[in-house]
């Protein structure tokens, strides 16, 4: 594997899951490797059922339609294995979006004069919520700019892996950046397909959508996502 992309992918995550997330998280983490992307999110709801969401990005930070398909051909057999989930479920691939999650140091740095909301597992001043524009990171902090006409002091570090959650906020600034480093900007498309089942398995019905940098499907921001059918056999 090239050097750059074994960096990318080794570059861990600081902001991580617990329960059945963080059991599919380990399990998809190393196959994602091995494609030359890398884990963002793991999110297990409700929706359906059960959904079993896998958030990933390549280098430039997102997936293309043909990413997620690959992806999805390898973490599915891989999964039905492991078998980290109870009952049925269905699988699905996502581009972390404009308004994406940020997990790792790098994402609070690259996105410096962006806003984003964080979210702490900690009171820090007595509150847990913040809202302002990234500044970047100190050490193994994220510094922010707060929002709040009423913050005594405009500006505070806050612990990474403190942090419950953490993600950018949509705006003007950064839908234009997104316009700008985008290559393609074509309209929102969609497409499913049925790809027989190897060796036997189940096939599943996907359905794939992307949205063009400003575009928002009707589910979720900014995203693509293919949707599999139940992820494994009952």
């Amino acid at each position: 594997m090239d050097d750059k992309l074994t960096t990318f992918a080794d570059e861990p995550r600081l902001i991580t899951e617990s329960g059945r997330a963080a059991r599919v998280a380990a399990i998809v983490e190393p196959v994602l490797a091995e494609l030359g992307c890398r884990l963002v999110r793991v999110r297990v709801s409700g929706y359906a059922g059960c959904t079993v969401q896998v958030m990933a990005e390549r280098p430039v930070g997102t997936l293309t339609i043909e990413d997620c398909e690959a992806v999805s051909r390898a973490l599915s057999p891989v999964l039905d294995v492991a078998d980290p989930i109870e009952g049925s479920y269905r699988l699905e691939i996502s581009s972390p979006g404009i308004d994406r999650p940020l997990v790792r140091r790098a994402d609070f740095d690259r996105y410096a004069g962006h806003v984003a909301h964080i979210e702490m597992l900690v009171l820090v001043d007595g509150r847990r919520r913040f809202r302002g524009e990234l500044i970047g990171t100190d050490g193994e902090c994220a510094r922010i700019r707060r929002s709040e006409p009423a913050a005594e002091s405009s500006e505070i570090l806050l612990r990474i892996d403190d942090m419950m959650e953490a993600r950018l906020v949509l705006t003007d600034a950064l839908v234009s950046e997104a316009l700008r480093r985008s290559k393609h900007g074509g309209k929102l498309g969609e497409r499913a397909a049925r790809a027989p089942a190897p060796n036997g398995q189940k096939s599943h019905q996907s359905k794939h959508m992307v949205a063009a940098p400003g575009e928002r499907p009707a589910r979720e921001p900014a995203q693509g996502r293919l949707n599999h059918g139940d992820g494994k056999r009952q």
